[in-house]
Parts: structure tokens; sequence; C-alpha cells
């Protein structure tokens, strides 16, 4: 009798044992399984908005995924005719809501001016999303596909632009790839955009003052002072 009940208790633990075993396994596999749905952002920091859809988070330059905004110099007319600088205007809006907050990115891929195009998130919802949603930016379908239901909503509401007549921002884009004149009197100033994304401004008599082109299409423009291009997010050459 002894020799059996030890037996049987030998059983028992290796089936306990067993089913430890089974236990761990399986909660080896959930973890793994959270890690792999829920890998850590790509990018963290500060948010400063530079224009509709371009901001910088903490030190990095990123294009948000999927969207595109008026640009900063792009002009709207309402249904009365009266035409008014929508693109700053927007610049304004998405600054007031969302520069100082932290954005968490997802870095989806790199853009031809070197930066970083991603999806963030910030007060709790993607960037992106917010803004087709509230009409402050359009669905940019060669990207990506993610927003166009949103922009149907916000169109049928005639939330933001889709209330006004606004040239589509890549058409605008195209239109000025001529180098823009300068506008005259005391707007001298070259604000210009480098291959990394980078703002600089160039005053008469820099270095590269003479050499630099002001081109529509990669939003540069011309700035009537320093305090204007600063205001706008551009820095000073360094010669």
């Amino acid at each position: 009798m002894v020799q059996v009940h030890a037996h049987s208790n030998i059983r028992q633990r290796r089936r306990r044992f067993a089913l430890l075993s089974v236990c761990v396994l399986v909660l080896v596999s959930i973890a793994y399984s959270v890690l792999a749905v829920a890998p850590p952002p790509d990018l963290v920091g500060t948010i400063r908005f530079v224009d509709g859809d371009t901001l910088d988070v903490g030190q990095a330059r990123v294009r948000l995924h999927a969207i595109d905004a008026p640009e900063t110099d792009q002009l709207c007319t309402t249904d009365r005719g009266k035409e008014w600088a929508c693109g700053g205007w927007i610049r304004k809006v998405v600054a007031d809501r969302y520069d100082g907050e932290t954005a968490v990115c997802d870095i989806l891929d790199t853009d031809r001016y070197g930066r970083a195009v991603a999806q963030c998130r910030a007060l709790g919802g993607d960037i992106g999303a917010w803004l087709v949603r509230e009409g402050f930016a359009f669905a940019y379908v060669k990207y990506g596909a993610d927003y166009v239901a949103i922009e149907r909503r916000a169109s049928t509401a005639r939330r933001g632009l889709h209330a006004v007549q606004v040239q589509n921002p890549a058409a605008f884009r195209a239109r000025g790839r001529r180098e823009v004149a300068p506008p005259g009197g005391k707007c001298v100033i070259k604000g210009n955009i480098s291959a990394d994304g980078t703002r600089i401004y160039h005053m008469p008599g820099q270095t590269f003052y003479d050499r630099t082109r002001i081109s529509a299409r990669k939003g540069e423009r011309w700035f009537c002072s320093a305090a204007a291009a600063e205001s706008e997010g551009w820095r000073a050459a360094r010669r």
C-alpha cells in the first residue's frame, strides 16, 4: 500500500509540474504577443508646428503621414469672393492647440527633404486624424488612404476648408515651381529651405544671399524683417 501511495504522489507532482509549465508557456506567449503588437514608439518629444502638416518633435523635423494642408503662403476664397490667408491661419490654429504638448510618433518613411514621415499622437489622439476631421487638412491619397473616410465626413459637414474655395495644396506647390519674385520695398530677406528641411533666412550681404533662389513649391518665401522670419520658425544663416 505504501508503494502504491508513493507512486500516486509522484504522478500528482508530475501533473502539477506539467500544468505549471503550460501556464508559464502561455504567459510567456501572451507577453511576447503584446510586445510584438505594441512596439515602442520611434520618436517622442515636445511639439512645435512649422506649418499645417509639418512639425518639430524635439529636434526632429516630421511630415505627418497621408495628409496635406495648405502652404503657409496659400490663399483661400470665401463664398463671397474674399481672399484670406488660410495657410497661415491653419498653422496658427494647430500651433495654438499642440505647441508645447508631447507627441508620440511612429516613423513610416523619410521624404526627399530628409524629414521623417510619421503618424503622431498627442492630446489623446492621432494628430493627422484631428486635422482632417476639423477640415484643416486633406487626405493625401497618393501616400495612403488612412484618412479618406474622415475627410468625406468633414466635407459633408462643410467643416474648415470644405466651406471655402481652396486649391489643392499639391497643385499649389506644383504651380509655384518657378522662382518667386521679391515683393519689393523692404521685403528683401530670403527664406530658404535646405535639403534636410531646415528653414534659414538670408540677409542682403551674407555669403549665400545672391545665389539663394526662392521656390514656392518648397514653401520658401520672402520676409520683410528678421523678426517676422523668426516668428514663423526660420533661423538666421550663420554667414
